[in-house]
């Protein structure tokens, strides 16, 4: 495994890449659902390559850049684990260079939901995600589906600019009793971490509604909204019934539905998504 810090050193080895490049993008402090993207790219494609940067344009001015999770040195021991062949390590100077003012911005789908919670997160996602498809040149990138609206917007992005790459989504990955595995958990307390598990079981209700036969999407909502208030440590910011790709609330579910949420437990914000009718 090659780390490289610089992206100068990173093109030059590029350039010396014939095959199929598999990448993952990641903020580190790596958990398994990036071990699972990493094991992807690295079965699917001949050279694998994992990037982490703390991504500083996607934090709002009280979000918790400066708190967020790093250990770098964990982080290159499990990639090594896992055969990953590169790995791009940039410094924000690197990513971000003085007099820096070209943004990308993906509009319509970034209005709802983590954009209208996070005012600026997604322009700063579209943009580091751009450069790093610039600099990686990669075949195939592989995502989460956890981050669900990210991928609505990185496809899109993809699509619009006609960018030379398949956006490959992996399943979320959970613990044992349904958290979809985030970085963020490491924040959570013993009760918060028992107390999270109702994003997951609000969920699992909104599915069985549907299966018999439910298609008020206001109705689903309203029975998840009173499940989660019911637990004391949960502080809700949104739960969204909407359309999969346009991200446009829906009254009746005639199709399929991205069920998602943000969800504050304690002072952690946690966010999880199911699709219905998949």
């Amino acid at each position: 495994m090659k780390v490289v810090s610089t992206i100068a050193e990173f093109k030059e080895a590029r350039r010396r890449i014939a095959g199929s490049v598999g990448f993952v993008p990641t903020m580190g402090y790596l958990h398994e659902g990036h071990l699972f993207l990493a094991r992807q790219a690295k079965a699917e494609n001949d050279v694998s390559v994992v990037s982490i940067f703390v991504n500083p344009t996607q934090f709002g001015p009280k979000e918790d850049f400066a708190r967020y999770p790093r250990d770098p040195e964990r982080d290159l021991a499990l990639l090594e684990k896992e055969r990953t062949d590169l790995v791009l390590m940039p410094p924000v100077e690197g990513m971000y260079p003085p007099g820096i003012s070209t943004w990308v911005d993906v509009e319509g789908v970034t209005k709802r939901l983590e954009g209208a919670a996070r005012p600026g997160h997604f322009r700063g996602v579209a943009t580091v995600v751009a450069k790093l498809f610039n600099i990686v040149e990669p075949t195939r990138a592989y995502f989460g589906q956890k981050d669900a609206q990210q991928v609505v917007v990185i496809q899109k992005m993809v699509t619009d600019l006609n960018m030379n790459l398949e956006v490959m989504v992996v399943p979320t990955q959970r613990e044992p009793d349904g958290l979809a595995m985030s970085s963020r958990n490491v924040y959570l307390n013993p009760e918060e971490r028992q107390a999270a598990v109702v994003l997951w079981k609000s969920m699992n209700l909104a599915q069985g509604l549907w299966q018999k036969g439910e298609r008020d999407a206001e109705k689903i909502r309203n029975e998840m909204v009173a499940l989660i208030k019911k637990e004391p440590l949960a502080h809700i910011d949104y739960v969204s019934i909407a359309d999969p790709l346009t991200l446009d609330e829906l009254s009746q579910i005639k199709g399929s539905a991205l069920i998602s949420m943000a969800v504050y437990v304690g002072k952690t914000r946690l966010i999880d998504n199911m699709t219905l009718g998949n």
